[in-house]
């Protein structure tokens, strides 16, 4: 019998016009996953990119991006979020209670502020798009479109129950094609660092998919400029390479802070 992931029924959902509360905890048994749980809309883009079931399957996912400094590698395990960030000078991890920090020299991590708790998990947010938007805590609701050089995007707004992740008030808004269900952009708010709700969205477009395993994952996202809660013009590319995404069970000791790294409060 074919060994797949329990949905635990510690499912808590209320839907009112357009808008649904999810819950979800997942275990390792021999139960199917359903994702007729999830609203229609964001099911089909899940299913575009491979089904939310191929996904739940998988425990491992690595991923390379390059650099003009050096390549960087991420890593995470898929059930527990651990995570490691291998840089040309600095090393961030996260073992499933702490983020740490390693300097490989005298230089200090200097990134985002200098809070790797802020970029730990940063990138494979983006990354592991759309699948990452069918954890528990999710309200969904629809959001109006995104008209952009003639082509509407239907959208699905994403908000956090109180309490979950770093940033609960987080908002993100996905955007996909009305033909192909494939996901096209990204309008997500930051609240990390102000702790309060943010106005403006900021933007990143995905039309630019590699298959691995089944999987439709991102070979390019280009960051926009943004104007009124509309993207402008593009600024920036971040390429993935080296993609490695299995149901293989990393070792936990990966992700385990190495001798002479420090504890990020």
């Amino acid at each position: 019998m074919k060994k797949i992931i329990l949905l635990v029924l510690a499912i808590s959902m209320f839907s009112c016009k357009n808008k649904t509360t999810l819950t979800v905890d997942y275990s390792e048994e021999n139960l199917d996953i359903t994702t007729s749980i999830y609203p229609e809309n964001i099911t089909k883009v899940f299913d575009a990119h491979g089904g939310l079931d191929n996904w739940n399957t998988m425990r491992f996912l690595e991923f390379t991006m390059p650099k003009k400094g050096g390549n960087e590698v991420t890593t995470t395990d898929l059930r527990n979020r651990k995570s490691l960030i291998e840089m040309p000078k600095h090393t961030i991890g996260f073992d499933g209670e702490n983020v740490w920090l390693k300097n490989k020299g005298e230089e200090a991590y200097k990134k985002y502020g200098g809070n790797p708790r802020f970029y730990y998990n940063l990138m494979f947010y983006f990354y592991a798009m759309p699948f990452i938007l069918a954890d528990d805590g999710i309200i969904y609701k629809n959001a109006e479109p995104l008209v952009f050089e003639g082509v509407t995007y239907p959208g699905i707004n994403i908000s956090y129950e109180n309490g979950i992740g770093e940033s609960s008030e987080d908002e993100y808004v996905l955007y996909y094609n009305p033909e192909t269900y494939k996901m096209e952009w990204l309008g997500y708010t930051v609240t990390f660092f102000s702790k309060e709700k943010g106005k403006e969205l900021h933007f990143r477009r995905y039309n630019n998919w590699q298959e691995v395993n089944g999987l439709l994952l991102p070979e390019t996202i280009v960051s926009y400029n943004y104007e009124n809660n509309k993207p402008t013009t593009a600024k920036g590319e971040t390429q993935f390479i080296n993609i490695k995404v299995s149901k293989e069970k990393p070792k936990s000791e990966f992700f385990e802070a190495p001798a002479g790294a420090s504890i990020v409060d």
